[in-house]
């Protein structure tokens, strides 16, 4: 795979409180391929986010992508790494230099911010997570689901 696209996000139950990230694997018509999300322990809601930024990126990297196209709705996130917010938060420095150390091998990055309700996939991933941890407090959280393509 040459091309990657995903939407990412994170989030958290209080802020710090029960976190989790999500990462869902799109098409290029936008449609979900792939769930991953997984839960964080007690986080703020941007370590949050920079944890399914860096799961995209692991994922991407698995799958020998060159081109990463993501999506987020964390406008700090995105600005951050457009290099057009600073990092400021010590939580937040090496979690940014991590990710700007895993796009720094790709041939394209892009990351666009959008709406929350054009993240729904992402945030679902996030909030299912975060359920299954309140049903279980004592178990650690991994989702991972990849979906037949459907025919056209």
């Amino acid at each position: 795979m040459e091309r990657f696209n995903a939407a990412f996000d994170g989030g958290s139950r209080g802020n710090p409180g029960p976190a989790a990230w999500g990462v869902a694997v799109l098409d290029a018509g936008g449609r979900c391929l792939e769930r991953h999300a997984g839960t964080l322990g007690r986080a703020t809601n941007n370590v949050a986010e920079y944890h399914g930024l860096i799961e995209a990126l692991r994922l991407a990297t698995q799958k020998s992508a060159s081109e990463v196209r993501l999506r987020s709705d964390s406008e700090l996130i995105v600005r951050q790494l457009q290099g057009r917010y600073k990092v400021k938060h010590p939580d937040l420095k090496p979690l940014f230099a991590e990710a700007k150390r895993m796009i720094a091998g790709l041939a394209l990055f892009d990351i666009r911010h959008v709406r929350r309700e054009d993240n729904k996939e992402a945030d679902a991933l996030v909030n299912e997570a975060l359920d299954r941890h309140e049903a279980d407090p004592g178990t650690a959280v991994r989702i991972h689901d990849v979906r037949e393509p459907k025919g056209g």
